[in-house]
């Protein structure tokens, strides 16, 4: 079951594009598991983007959680979530039409979750001078 948070501004608009970063994040986890979340939500307001996922541990995750081995799940999620962040990225781009220019991903066990954090640009958060110097800040690129 995928769902989105409708509650921000923006309507039908913004419920399709939180339907975007769910169902193409959770594509993304089962096309590269072989299994994924059973659940997602997106959030999306201002230049903050946060999806939470729920369920899909894999056959070998569940034995290893179940043999006492749960940090070595964590750390190869992580590792998983580092080498996948272009493409994590790209569907939060496609999504927003904003550039992403910060990424934080974190996992748990009980109960299952993960999150994915995503920042836009433009953001309030930053001055321009705290940015690469290739990087733009317009949607034109």
């Amino acid at each position: 079951m995928v769902s989105t948070d409708k509650r921000s501004s923006g309507g039908a608009a913004h419920g399709e594009v939180l339907s975007a970063i769910s169902d193409g994040l959770v594509a993304l986890l089962k096309e590269y598991y072989g299994r994924g979340p059973t659940q997602a939500k997106t959030y999306y307001e201002d230049d903050i983007v946060v999806c939470l996922l729920r369920g899909g541990f894999t056959a070998v995750e569940q034995t290893l959680l179940e043999g006492g081995r749960g940090a070595a799940v964590i750390d190869q999620r992580m590792a998983f979530q580092d080498v996948m962040r272009q493409r994590f990225e790209a569907v939060v781009e496609h999504a927003t039409g904003r550039r992403v220019i910060g990424f934080m991903s974190g996992n748990q066990q009980h109960p299952d979750m993960i999150c994915e954090v995503f920042v836009l640009a433009p953001s309030s958060l930053f001055k321009d001078a705290e940015l690469p110097a290739d990087f733009t800040t317009t949607d034109e690129e």
